[in-house]
């Protein structure tokens, strides 16, 4: 019986594999190969047209507007409280933190968890790799580039980079509302 159960999820892991190299030219984890990243979202009670990949690691209060695209192995901590807005893309690999426990473990146990809220406005690239400490605000129209530590405030149309983050240029949009990236 179980070589009779392994053969048919073996066939069934190929077939599936197989279908999504020919309608997108990709290889998936085999979870994903199983899961639908926006029925995800929609249990999840985040926005119409959000997906989120079935690796992605969520828990607390956490709000994702429309559109937003939260990608393959994030960490979403909403125990503080986290908003992320609409069209949004969160690259693979990003943690957002709305609580940390660094007082708690230096101090013995003696201290308590810091928890503060993070807020993500709309229409920001979150680059892969990159982390949000606790308690920060990114405003609109921003980028985080790849491998960032932000842990202060991002304002409006910025574009930040480093370890911490620091703002390296600013995000415009022309005439024709396209967006450029002007860098300092």
């Amino acid at each position: 019986m179980k070589k009779y159960i392994n053969t048919i999820l073996q066939l069934l892991f190929h077939a599936k594999r197989d279908e999504m190299k020919k309608q997108y030219n990709r290889v998936l984890p085999v979870n994903e190969l199983f899961t639908d990243r926006w029925e995800k979202a929609k249990y999840l009670g985040f926005g119409e047209g959000t997906s989120v990949y079935d690796s992605c690691t969520v828990f607390g209060d956490v709000k994702v507007g429309s559109d937003t695209w939260i990608g393959p192995y994030t960490i979403l901590d909403g125990t503080g409280g986290l908003s992320i807005g609409s069209n949004c893309s969160i690259s693979a690999g990003v943690h957002i933190y709305t609580h940390n426990t660094v007082k708690w473990a230096i101090s013995g146990g003696k201290e308590k968890y810091d928890y503060s809220a993070v807020v993500i406005g709309d229409n920001c690239f979150i680059g892969p790799q990159s982390m949000i400490q606790n308690g920060v605000t990114i405003g609109k129209h921003c980028v985080v580039a790849a491998n960032s530590f932000v842990n202060r405030d991002v304002n409006d149309f910025a574009l930040v980079a480093g370890n911490p983050a620091k703002q390296i240029g600013e995000v415009m949009i022309n005439e024709n509302g396209n967006p450029e990236l002007k860098y300092y």
